[in-house]
């Protein structure tokens, strides 16, 4: 592998998992890259509403993984290779990447450089920019996930997207209205309504205030044929009242569903974990047409704890960290 201009690099890391407060910025050494990994210099990296389960450990415990500490958080980016391992062929030094962490602290991507396993990358698709793409991995391919592999969404169904205004859900309204299907958005706020409206689903209401199952009736008078709820609770659980029997409704890992669901619906929790053919298709999708990977706010990367505290705050789309510093 090549060597960078400097054998240091800034991260974000924990030293045991729990709270904001064990966040720190770190100056570690620079990592050496296994013979299928990749090491990509850093622009940008997305802040999940995943990433304080990973900075607790949750990812740590469902993957059985043994973690290394010091951890480095961050379960996606983008950037520009600078390096590739020996067995490595579809990438070349220069490329512009997304990728996906493999949870396990050596991989993160709140660093200014970061180690990738080359089957969790990609190269970036038309239209997708370095400073929005790294926002864009995890919780597109868990949008994906849920409407392609767990609902088994078909051209011409009918979708409710609940949480349509946030990381996951303004994802999920394009790649549903991609794959053919009529769309449902729940959102909040004005502002969440406006957004899920410019991006193509057919109808919206404010989860806040509307009366949701009068609508999503109106929408689809024989009922909805699948739901994506990427938010949980009582308002989510009484929308669900609006899916027809025998309808599918998925929600990703992490989201709660506490109350009474519907008997004669299936009901579906789900991974969004990478893989080939999901990442070929992700792509395809995203390069159909104008794709909006929208950015509430980017924060530089020793603001990382500032933006984890964002997370608990009212946005639209996804949070970021801005990595990049300006040298080889």
């Amino acid at each position: 592998m090549s060597k960078s201009t400097n054998n240091t690099r800034k991260v974000i890391a924990i030293d045991q998992f729990g709270g904001i407060e064990k966040m720190k910025v770190q100056t570690l050494s620079m990592p050496e890259i296994l013979s299928d990994e990749i090491l990509v210099r850093v622009e940008s990296a997305g802040v999940g509403v995943w990433d304080p389960l990973e900075r607790e450990g949750f990812f740590v415990e469902i993957t059985k993984q043994k973690p290394s500490f010091p951890y480095i958080l961050g379960s996606d980016g983008a950037g520009t290779i600078v390096a590739v391992g020996k067995d490595v062929s579809k990438f070349k030094e220069g490329d512009h990447v997304y990728g996906f962490s493999s949870f396990d602290g050596r991989t993160g991507f709140y660093s200014e450089y970061a180690v990738v396993k080359a089957d969790a990358a990609s190269l970036l698709p038309p239209g997708l920019s370095l400073e929005t793409a790294g926002a864009m991995p995890v919780d597109g391919m868990t949008a994906l996930r849920g409407l392609d592999d767990t609902l088994h969404l078909k051209s011409g169904e009918t979708v409710m997207i609940f949480g349509a205004g946030g990381g996951i859900g303004h994802l999920a309204v394009q790649l549903a209205k991609r794959m053919g299907a009529r769309v449902f958005a729940v959102a909040s706020g004005a502002d969440g309504v406006a957004f899920a409206k410019q991006l193509g689903a057919d109808v919206v209401v404010d989860g806040r205030k509307d009366d949701v199952v009068a609508a999503a009736r109106a929408f689809a008078p024989d009922g909805l044929d699948a739901a994506l709820l990427t938010a949980g609770g009582e308002a989510a659980e009484k929308a669900l009242t609006a899916v027809k029997k025998g309808g599918r409704v998925a929600y990703p890992h992490g989201v709660e569903l506490k109350g009474t669901v519907p008997s004669d619906i299936k009901v579906t929790d789900y991974d969004g974990w990478p893989d080939q053919q999901a990442i070929d298709k992700l792509n395809r999708l995203i390069q159909s047409g104008q794709f909006e990977v929208h950015v509430a706010h980017a924060y530089p990367l020793e603001q990382a704890a500032e933006a984890h505290k964002a997370l608990n705050t009212h946005y639209l789309g996804k949070l970021a960290l801005r990595v990049r510093r300006g040298r080889g």
